[in-house]
């Protein structure tokens, strides 16, 4: 594996992990106040787009980036509305 290699393989699993302390500390405090959902939604659908762009080009590390990416901000949308709706009850 040469360096660019390595430095892809780096940056797809810190991208991959992005959003896991977002994820955190909003299960913790069950707060979404500060939380802009609207920037999630625009990084869910740029994900789906780079994961065409990604499939497109053939380029493994890229797509198990955005996969995961994809993943965890459903997840995380799926958190927020959650809590969104328990602080409107």
């Amino acid at each position: 594996m040469d360096l660019a290699q390595i430095l892809g393989w780096i940056a797809t699993f810190l991208f991959s992990i992005m959003i896991i302390p977002q994820m955190i500390k909003t299960i913790r405090t069950k707060d979404t106040s500060g939380v802009s959902l609207l920037l999630f939604i625009i990084f869910l659908i740029a994900n789906i787009i780079a994961l065409a762009y990604a499939i497109l080009i053939s380029q493994p590390p890229l797509i198990i980036k955005y996969v995961i990416a994809i993943l965890t901000t459903i997840a995380y949308i799926i958190i927020f509305f959650v809590y969104y709706t328990k602080k409107e009850r």
